[in-house]
């Protein structure tokens, strides 16, 4: 979880250098130093308070300070910018999925080491699912999810303006999506993606691991 968000987070931050904004750089967000990327309110507060009061976590990483007007280009450096962060998670779950692939031939190959390996293997199960879940959470378009900045530019500039001010309501809206089970429809494809991506590799899954593939 750590890694993966600190990744989303730092391909924001890059990719915006790329485009011309350094803003990110000079605050010091191209780091893996977590701390860098630690919110009060959105990393810790929220999540725990939410938990406890209604049973669910929402939360996220302290946002990466960018400035589109330092885009060369700025609508293409914006949706570029904004599915950076996603792109970087699908990266990570095809390469989990690669590892767990690895991993089952290096347990064949060494059967000694099973037990220690069938833990790594376990780990990139989860990285999977959990990579493609964030993928699937900030592609909601809602603002300020990095959907939103995609749609956007979709919708007609009067009513794109009236779209972002509803940023302010965004995690009322998050809330009230859950609770009438929108998300668990909106996570399908992520579902069925998990389901497919393991079963690409579901030949090497040692029975250790076997717990965490998909039923």
């Amino acid at each position: 979880m750590l890694f993966s968000i600190i990744a989303h987070e730092i391909a924001h931050g890059y990719a915006a250098l790329k485009q011309g904004d350094t803003t990110a750089l000079a605050a010091g967000r191209l780091t893996w130093n977590p701390i860098k990327h630690v919110d009060l309110w959105l990393t810790i507060i929220l999540p725990v308070m939410l938990m406890y009061t209604m049973g669910m976590a929402l939360g996220g990483a302290k946002p990466v300070p960018v400035d589109p007007r330092n885009y060369r280009n700025f609508r293409r450096g914006d949706i570029i910018v904004s599915l950076a962060g996603v792109f970087t998670n699908f990266l990570i779950a095809i390469g989990a999925t690669v590892l767990i692939a690895v991993v089952g031939l290096l347990a064949s190959a060494a059967p000694g080491m099973t037990s220690s390996l069938s833990v790594v293997q376990a780990m990139m199960i989860l990285a999977v699912n959990l990579n493609l879940a964030l993928i699937a959470f900030n592609l909601i378009p809602i603002p300020p999810l990095d959907g939103s900045h995609v749609v956007k530019y979709l919708l007609p500039p009067s009513w794109a303006l009236y779209y972002q001010r509803v940023g302010f309501l965004g995690l009322i809206v998050l809330i009230v999506l859950v609770r009438v089970g929108f998300l668990n429809w909106w996570f399908k494809p992520s579902e069925q993606t998990f389901v497919f991506l393991l079963g690409t590799v579901e030949r090497w899954v040692l029975p250790q691991s076997g717990q965490w593939l998909p039923r």
